[in-house]
């Protein structure tokens, strides 16, 4: 489809230069004498070339116009060469470029073609935001046991606000998901989205990575660079497994919610933010405060509005659909015959204890696809991991007795060593095993003791 280009000059003859030359490389070509004739034709213009002194209202009152009308058609905007400072004045109004008179035509097409490729990346990306907002959609968002409806009611009334918002639960549940919908239902949905996560960042460089730094700042620091706050400036930062971040960090991070400022690696100049916060975590972030691995104003600057999502386990009545899902997007991205699960299936679905929760079932549905032979899954088809129910302890329901001799220091100790072990000394990875923060498993290896 050819683009269709408006053209507002009063001067007739340089109007009608410009239009024949656009014709002949294939553009629609609308044109007017005026800002008020041409108002009308705006509203199917794909560019827009315009003169900035004109009579009645000018260009400036133009572009003024179409921002109000929340228009997002490019304007280009034709001056003398004398006035290139009232194109400079154009162009913070709301213009995409100047052509300063007089021009060649292959000045006016390279500044034509550039406008018109802005549009179409625009367009695009504007096109890509609405599919993720749809993505995470309340409707999408299945929900079919009550404590799930009752925190979507929650998401729907604080995605409208600033308010930080913390999530808590256990890994696999949809944390993710959950901040994700939060802000893309709120005023912020146009604006970055910026997912940081703390237990891939390494202690020494999560100041950097966070808060940004100055050329020189450290070996290697070539040039500045900002940091994830300020790549989500007027949007959200998302700080997953924030429980992980070290305690000299959580003091800048408690600057950016108190004051909306923060300061880059090696500099002394104070920024400014504008970021909403959402913060997720699988630990007990209480613990850690009575462990002093935590932050107590950090935790209650964090803990505005938390919102706690229970495993699957404990709501067992989203796993039909959630399982139906699961098929469907599986079948369509592995071109697999199969459309359906039968009732059985669901059933041995329901039955299992799910630790790894909705990441776990996505798992295992797709598993079960790959080697379903028929078009529905049955459950003969349903290939459940391996992973053992927690054991229980006799007359308590659950735990474990202490291994006889052995005191609850000690017990306490071997488990840690343990974690390490299978975890090959990776702090974060042991942390995860044992239902800790990094902090947490740290303050405890030190009170005892025990190196990695």
């Amino acid at each position: 489809m050819k683009s269709r280009i408006l053209i507002i000059e009063d001067e007739e003859r340089l109007r009608r230069v410009v239009e024949l030359q656009l014709r002949s490389a294939g553009f629609e070509v609308d044109q007017a004498r005026s800002v008020e004739d041409g108002l009308t034709l705006t509203s199917t213009a794909d560019l827009i070339l315009t003169d900035l002194r004109l009579p009645g209202m000018t260009g400036l009152d133009l572009i003024a116009q179409l921002r109000r009308q929340n228009s997002m058609v490019p304007v280009i905007v034709m001056t003398a060469f004398s006035s290139v400072e009232t194109a400079v004045e154009a162009m913070r109004a709301g213009a995409l470029d100047f052509l300063p008179k007089p021009f060649s035509m292959d000045h006016l097409m390279t500044v034509v073609q550039k406008a018109l490729e802005f549009r179409a990346l625009r367009n695009e990306n504007r096109n890509l935001r609405e599919q993720l907002g749809a993505r995470y959609d309340f409707a999408n968002i299945i929900a079919s046991s009550p404590s799930m409806v009752e925190i979507l009611e929650t998401v729907k009334r604080v995605a409208a606000t600033r308010s930080t918002v913390l999530l808590t639960g256990e890994s696999g549940v949809g944390k993710d998901l959950i901040a994700r919908a939060i802000h893309y239902h709120s005023p912020r949905r146009d604006k970055p989205f910026v997912k940081i996560d703390c237990t891939a960042i390494p202690e020494n460089l999560m100041e950097s990575e966070l808060f940004g730094y100055e050329k020189g700042a450290f070996t290697g620091a070539a040039q500045s660079k900002p940091g994830k706050f300020e790549q989500a400036d007027t949007g959200t930062a998302f700080l997953d497994e924030i429980g992980d971040v070290p305690l000299p960090v959580q003091v800048k991070l408690l600057r950016i919610l108190q004051d909306r400022e923060l300061e880059r690696l090696g500099s002394n100049k104070t920024r400014q933010v504008d970021v909403r916060v959402i913060a997720a975590t699988n630990a007990d972030l209480r613990i850690a405060l009575e462990q002093g691995a935590f932050r107590e104003d950090l935790f209650y600057r964090l803990n505005v509005m938390p919102i706690v999502i229970p495993p699957l386990r404990e709501r067992r009545e989203d796993i039909p659909a959630l399982a139906g899902r699961f098929v469907r997007k599986f079948s369509q991205d592995l071109g697999s015959a199969v459309d359906s699960i039968s009732p059985e299936a669901i059933e041995v679905l329901r039955n299992h204890h799910w630790p790894g929760n909705i990441r776990q079932l996505e798992n295992v549905i797709e598993r079960s696809i790959l080697l379903c032979q028929g078009t529905t899954l049955e459950a003969r088809d349903i290939k459940l991991d391996n992973a053992a129910k927690p054991r229980a302890t006799a007359g308590t329901g659950e735990g474990h007795f202490l291994p006889e001799g052995m005191t609850l220091d000690e017990y306490e100790q071997s488990i840690l060593r343990e974690a390490l072990r299978r975890a090959s000394g990776n702090k974060s990875q042991a942390a995860r095993m044992l239902g800790l923060t990094r902090n947490a498993l740290r303050y405890r290896l030190t009170q005892m003791g025990i190196e990695a």
